[in-house]
Parts: structure tokens; sequence; C-alpha cells
């Protein structure tokens, strides 16, 4: 598995393939009902507004990505990440993440994160890479189902906010 900067020429495969995890409805905020073509569209504006995504590729194709983009505060970028699940638990995950750390602006003193509560493998993974749990929205999204999903609140600190 290798990790690259993603390219516009990205986008129709990062939708495609984010849409097979929003269609597990478990892992990502994305609800199933998301199109590709709903996702493609959102991920060239964010293209357009200078965010930075990464891809996992394995044998030529697109099993993840992860994105980066600015959350408000100056200084302060958030994390997105998904990963086909025939390539889940085998390390890129962690290669995305790396990648993501390694090129981040010196700028940056906080990376921060959500994630499902229950998802225990990618908590573990992200507290590996140094990320800390900073808080729980409780019951905060709804799901299309009408059920009620937790998410932990998580971040890494840099320099002088570490």
């Amino acid at each position: 598995m290798e990790v690259r900067r993603a390219t516009v020429a990205d986008l129709g495969d990062m939708a495609r393939g984010m849409k097979v995890v929003a269609d597990e409805g478990r892992w990502i905020a994305t609800q199933p009902s998301a199109t590709v073509a709903g996702l493609e569209e959102r991920f060239g504006g964010y293209f357009e507004a200078g965010h930075v995504f990464f891809v996992l590729e394995d044998e030529g194709g697109i099993v993840g990505a992860l994105g980066v983009h600015p959350a408000g505060p100056a200084g302060v970028l958030a994390l997105g990440m998904w990963i086909l699940p025939a390539h889940r638990g085998r390390g890129g995950g962690r290669l995305l993440i790396e990648a993501a750390l390694a090129e981040r602006p010196p700028d940056v003193h906080k990376i921060e994160l959500e994630v499902f509560d229950d998802n225990a493998a990618a908590v573990g993974l992200y507290e590996s890479t140094g990320f800390e749990r900073e808080g729980l929205r409780r019951n905060h999204y709804r799901r299309e189902d009408g059920s009620l999903r937790s998410a932990l609140i998580m971040a890494r600190l840099f320099g002088d906010a570490a």
C-alpha cells in the first residue's frame, strides 16, 4: 500500500470509495443517502478551497482517503478519513495519518477529529498516533434511521500547544 497526495483526477474514485463506506452506515458521519455525484461535487469544492487530501492506493486502486481542512480557529485543522472494508486493519490508516502529519504546515498547532465512540479500532489508531481524547458529543448525530450516535472529540497538539 502506498500513500500520495490526491489530485482532482482522483475525485471520482474518492467519491465512489466514500460511498461504499457511507453505505455501511456505521463508520463515518456521511449518510447512506449521499450520492457519488454529490460526494464528487463536495470534494471538488474542497479542492477549490485548498483542502488537502491523501489517498491510499493498493494494486493500482484507491482504497482509502484522508482529508485535512481548516477547522475555524487559526492554526487548527480537522481530519477525516475512510478506508474500504477489505483493506482495514492492514496499516493503511496509519500510513495516511503519518503522511498528513509529515505535511502539517508549521503554523498548525492542533489537528482535531471526531470518531464514533464505538469505533474501537479507529480510536486505538488515533491514540497510537498521538491523538488524545478531548471530549464526547453525546447522542449528537441523528442518523437517517432515527438513531443517535455519540462521537469522541480527539486532537493532537504540536509545538507550544503541546
